[in-house]
């Protein structure tokens, strides 16, 4: 890896580690992180193909109250780098994936138990009308969570391509790499499912299903023609499904009988 790349991966990982939690741009998610980091390394199919198979693993990962979720920021930047750099395969940053969230989850705790000091000084300066020192505060905590990223991101970065990094894989047995990818199926699954659950979309169940038996049953469908089908079913159900059309009401009937004149009188 040239110094320039060296250079825009850890500004990469910088920028996606400070992302992970401002949850404004999603530069920290699987499939924008991967795509940035094989951009400057000069990889950009690789990159968009191990975001697109992380993507579905993060699915799941969200955080729910004070409960933290796997680093998803993390385990892109480094998986990135193995992938790329180290000219490992897309399984192979599947598997290292995992345990690299797992890591970067208890950094993350880490590191916002440290900024805890930076909100207490930013109250001190508060109280005395010091807009500055708040400023200085809160881009020091969050130089903190780009930092925990970025040296990692960093340190794999200068050892990759090396014999050290292959010999560290080729440590890993067979099993354990293999027991994380079905791991890492199980949880595209439970992604998928939490989802769905929050969409509360009943009626499209029966599309899902189709989309899953075509997928499954017909070998030869690729993801661009499934999307086809999708896109095509779609229209089709949004114009025959009464609930995306304004109702028209029928016009009155004109009553008649014997007495319509004294009604009208």
């Amino acid at each position: 890896m040239s110094t320039i790349s060296f250079i825009l991966v850890v500004l990469v990982a910088l920028v996606v580690g400070m992302a992970s939690v401002l949850d404004e741009r999603q530069f920290y998610r699987p499939l924008v992180a991967c795509t940035l980091m094989g951009l400057v390394m000069g990889d950009l199919t690789t990159g968009v193909i191990l975001g697109g198979a992380l993507e579905l693993i993060a699915l799941g990962w969200m955080n729910v109250g004070a409960a933290m979720a796997p680093d998803a920021a993390l385990a892109s930047t480094v998986a990135s780098v193995v992938v790329i750099a180290g000219h490992q395969d897309v399984n192979t940053g599947i598997a290292i994936a995992v345990p690299l969230a797992a890591a970067g989850q208890v950094l993350t705790i880490f590191v916002r138990t440290i900024a805890v000091f930076f909100q207490h000084q930013a109250d001190r300066f508060a109280a005395n009308a010091n807009f500055r020192g708040i400023e200085i505060m809160h881009f020091s905590a969050l130089s903190l969570q780009g930092l925990r990223v970025a040296i990692p991101t960093a340190a794999v970065a200068a050892v990759t391509g090396t014999d050290l990094v292959d010999r560290w894989l080729s440590a890993i047995p067979d099993v354990v790499a293999t027991g994380l990818q079905v791991a890492g199926g199980f949880i595209v699954v439970v992604g998928y499912a939490m989802v769905i659950n929050m969409m509360n979309a009943r009626a499209l169940m029966p599309f899902f299903f189709l989309g899953f038996v075509l997928a499954a049953f017909i070998p030869d469908f690729n993801l661009v023609g499934l999307g086809i089908i999708g896109a095509c079913l779609a229209v089709v159900y949004v114009q025959l499904n009464p609930l995306y059309h304004d109702s028209i009401a029928m016009p009155a009937v004109a009553r008649t009988g014997p007495n319509y004149d004294n009604e009208l009188e």
